[in-house]
């Protein structure tokens, strides 16, 4: 019996155990690159994908919350976070400028607002927790509340 390169004896295959219907290798071969076609596709995304959560975590930090907001600038800050008229007794005019991020974490972790004292801080912090969808710092104050 003459055996050429593939192993096949006279045209029919050398090992029965090899022995597959025709129709089933292409078969399993498109399975097998749909599969890695996926495969691909999922690593890209996930190359993507990290990248933008990088972003988000770097921006958490950097991010500003102005207190109060600008539009209700002139308007003084009660110790429960609203806002009150300015002169108001026992409320803190707004802070000079916005907080960052990183401040604001902080602070939510039991260190004090920079350059404010106990009272003052926690009228800020108050203001800031009481921040609703629309206000500005509100995306800030929700993005550092996200868990990484």
């Amino acid at each position: 019996m003459d055996q050429d390169a593939n192993g096949e004896a006279n045209g029919q295959l050398a090992n029965d155990q090899d022995a597959a219907p025709a129709a089933a290798k292409p078969a399993v071969s498109l399975a097998r690159r749909r599969a890695l076609m996926l495969g691909a596709a999922g690593v890209a995304a996930a190359v993507t994908v990290r990248p933008a959560f990088a972003q988000t975590a770097a921006s958490a930090f950097t991010c500003q919350i102005p207190v109060p907001e600008p539009v209700a600038g002139g308007k003084y800050i009660a110790l429960d976070g609203t806002l009150v008229p300015a002169g108001t007794q026992g409320a803190f005019p707004g802070y000079f400028r916005p907080f960052t991020g990183e401040e604001v974490r902080q602070a939510l972790a039991g260190r004090s607002l920079p350059g404010t004292t106990a009272e003052q801080g926690m009228a800020y912090m108050n203001y800031i927790r009481r921040l609703r969808a629309g206000q500005s710092g509100f995306t800030c104050y929700a993005s550092i509340q996200v868990p990484r």
